[in-house]
Formats: C-alpha cells, sequence, structure tokens
C-alpha cells in the first residue's frame, strides 16, 4: 500500500476558543487544514484535563475533516471503545501508557480506527520497534505533553530522523507535536516529518487568520 506523503497540516482544537468549539472546528476546515488534531488529557498520565468523547461527538457532527485524537490517557484500553465511537478516525497511544501496547494497538483496530503509536521527549525511538508493523502513524513530541504554547525541544530532530529511517517503505506517517510553527516547519519535514500538529502558531489571531496561518505553515514545510 502507498501512502500519500504530501504535508498533512493538523491543527490542535486544545488552542482553540473553548467557547465555541464547532465554530473554530469550523474555520479551521474551511481555511485549509487537512486533519483535526484532538488532544485528551486525564490529569493523571499529563497534568492537565482537555475533553473525552462526548466533546469529540459533538465536534464530529461539525466538520468532515479526519479526526486525529491523540489519547493522553492511563489506562487508555477502557476508553477506545468510546472514542471510536464518537467519530475518531485514528485513536494515537503512548507507548509509556501501559505494559501492554500491542494489545491496545490490537483494540484500537478492533474498534474500526486507525492506530497511532507516540513517544514523549525522553522515551527513545528503539522503544517503539517492535509495533511499527502494527501502527499508521508515529508520532514525536517535541514538547512534554499536557500544554500547548511550549517551545519545541530541538534535541528531538534527531528521534525524528531515527524514527524516519526506522519507518523505511512502509506506509506509516510520521507526525511531530509541540512547539511547531513556520520558522521550524521546513526543518522538521527535512527531517523527516509529513504531518504537523500545531496549536497557537494557527489559532493565535481568531479565525480571520487561521487560512492565513496554515498557509504560511504548509508554505514553510514544503520549502523542507
Amino acid at each position: 500500500m502507498t501512502l500519500d506523503r504530501r504535508v498533512k497540516i493538523a491543527p490542535s482544537i486544545l488552542a482553540a476558543d473553548f467557547s465555541k468549539l464547532g465554530a473554530e472546528a469550523k474555520a479551521v476546515e474551511a481555511a485549509g487544514a487537512d486533519w483535526l488534531h484532538l488532544d485528551i488529557m486525564d490529569g493523571h498520565f499529563v497534568p492537565n484535563i482537555s475533553f473525552g468523547p462526548a466533546v469529540v461527538a459533538a465536534l464530529r457532527g461539525q466538520v468532515n475533516l479526519f479526526f486525529d485524537v491523540h489519547l493522553m490517557i492511563a489506562p487508555v484500553d477502557r476508553y477506545i471503545a468510546d472514542f471510536a465511537k464518537a467519530g475518531a478516525n485514528r485513536l494515537t497511544v503512548h507507548i509509556e501508557s501501559g505494559p501492554h501496547v500491542y494489545r491496545t494497538l490490537q483494540a484500537v483496530k478492533d474498534a474500526g480506527c486507525q492506530a497511532g503509536i507516540t513517544l514523549n521527549p525522553a522515551t527513545p525511538a528503539a522503544a517503539i520497534k517492535n509495533v511499527l508493523d502494527e501502527v499508521d502513524l508515529v508520532q514525536v513530541m517535541t514538547v512534554n505533553p499536557g500544554f500547548g504554547g511550549q517551545t519545541l525541544i530541538e534535541g528531538q530532530m534527531e528521534k525524528i530522523r531515527e524514527i524516519r529511517a526506522m519507518i523505511g517503505d512502509r506506509p506509516i506517517h510520521l507526525e511531530v507535536d509541540g512547539g511547531v510553527g513556520a520558522a521550524n516547519a521546513g526543518t522538521l519535514i527535512k527531517a523527516g516529518a509529513d504531518v504537523l500538529v500545531a496549536g497557537s502558531s494557527i489559532f493565535a489571531g481568531g479565525a480571520s487568520t487561521y487560512a492565513a496561518n496554515i498557509t504560511a505553515l504548509r508554505n514553510a514545510a514544503q520549502a523542507g
């Protein structure tokens, strides 16, 4: 199976105005987003709480974007079916979220979703080697998860390059999440990423700026 490796821009709804999430999702869809990235945080696995399946379901009724759902929760298995039913297209789980990640990834696929695996900044690339053939996407966290608006940890660039080499010709997307903006998009693409999650750099300025922000990010990425 071949994979469309053209750059994908996935706005993180975590950075949107929560008083009007439906309108914000529609605005980034109209502005040219490829996917919508939804960060699920439980206040336990990461030090923040965001939202659950009910919000995902509400947003699913507002837009036609691919829902790229990042589960920063532990334990995670008990919630997989709920997020699948809510409309997730892909569920990405952390390699650090539990001792039986292979089983978790199988549960994601059994629920009808694509499966993704992600790594915290301190986790080495080698940690995901044995599950690569079970996933559709690898996500590299380039900030410590839990809060938006952080600065990208430059030391993660080598991990991105290492994982790109590990993926080889497998049909797997390589996504970067954390501190992504026009200033570093080209470097991230050069390192091997093909999906960029961006929050503050897209949602800053309000809906009237979203198209320009997405275009600037895409142009910078394609230049890389």
